[in-house]
């Protein structure tokens, strides 16, 4: 007999799954970072230079989140675009989480961007292709006549210039919008100015050098690595899947694909350093336009640990670091 109260996967704190098939994605892994997985509220006035509204297409279809900065003086007339992509195994997280608002707020306000932020269908619920697809349509949103109607963005974004990012798994989405937006000739109302995989989840299905060396943190261990993907990827895949794995042999040629400059950020001590730096390489090998954003001393998605960022000097460095690291590339395209 099933029983949907007895707990029969358990990953890592951040997921429960019963045997009737319900799913618990309340945090009970250590209650300080408890915070970081609760919503934050928008707020269409000015905060700390930065408004907040979340918006949801006429279809159903897409929701996303926009931060809009402050204008300043030295602002352009229209800022660039960045579509942010959520990380968490394609199983866990929420584009109106705090850990992400604290961080794409500041960064919509330092780069001095809009960030618009996709909200993704989860699994085990729904597998991938899921979250790509959503995302894809919030891209599609972007382009449409709606889409660039939508009050904020009609007065203050440069449709010429819109940049993927996305942080862990979400990163593999940038990867894989950016390939299929290569291949979509629809797409004629926006140009998409570069691509910013921060801590990419690519994987092979054997475990690389630096799964079984470095340090897990809360923010990904190999409980995660593993137990996520089994439930996000399509029925009879493995850590191979082309999403997974852009650079191995099931995936499309690099070469072959029609790509935007791409800004990749890797950290030191990310458990899955060795197969981003091998994404890196064969980016290169492929004649792509890809440069390379180096974090020390910190771990997989370490700007979204506030605690840290707020007590840690290496930590607060490095986040300030990577903000403008992005904001210079952004500034490049």
């Amino acid at each position: 007999m099933v029983d949907d109260k007895k707990v029969a996967v358990e990953v890592s704190g951040w997921l429960r799954v019963y045997e009737g098939g319900s799913v618990d994605r309340t945090w009970t892994g250590p209650p300080e970072y408890k915070f970081l997985t609760e919503p934050a509220p928008p707020h269409n006035h000015f905060i700390d230079g930065v408004a907040i509204r979340d918006v949801t297409s006429n279809s159903g279809d897409v929701r996303v989140r926009i931060y809009l900065p402050e204008k300043q003086p030295d602002d352009s007339e229209k800022l660039p675009i960045l579509l942010h992509l959520h990380g968490g195994g394609f199983c866990i997280s929420v584009a109106d989480w705090y850990m992400h608002y604290q961080f794409y707020a500041r960064l919509a306000r330092t780069a001095r961007v809009i960030c618009v932020s996709a909200f993704l269908r989860l699994a085990p619920e729904h597998p991938l292709p899921a979250a790509c697809d959503d995302g894809y349509e919030a891209l599609r949103w972007l382009a449409s006549s709606e889409g660039r109607a939508e009050p904020w963005l009609q007065s203050h974004a440069d449709f010429n210039r819109v940049f993927l990012i996305g942080d862990s798994s979400g990163a593999n989405l940038v990867h894989e919008l950016a390939a299929r937006a290569g291949r979509d000739d629809s797409l004629t109302q926006i140009t998409l100015a570069g691509a910013i995989p921060i801590h990419p989840g690519f994987l092979y299905s054997t475990r690389s050098k630096s799964e079984m060396e470095q340090p897990e943190s809360p923010f990904l261990t190999l409980d995660m690595v593993d137990q996520f993907l089994a439930f996000a990827l399509p029925a009879g895949s493995n850590k191979d899947h082309p999403i997974t794995c852009p650079m191995g042999p099931a995936a499309p040629p690099l070469e072959s694909l029609k790509l935007p400059p791409m800004l990749l950020c890797v950290t030191d001590l990310d458990l899955i350093k060795d197969t981003q730096m091998e994404y890196y390489e064969a980016m290169k090998k492929a004649g792509k336009d890809v440069e390379l954003l180096m974090n020390y001393k910190v771990g997989h998605s370490f700007y979204f640990n506030k605690i840290a960022v707020d007590s840690d000097p290496d930590t607060a460095a490095q986040t300030a670091d990577l903000i403008s690291g992005i904001a210079s590339f952004i500034n490049k395209h």
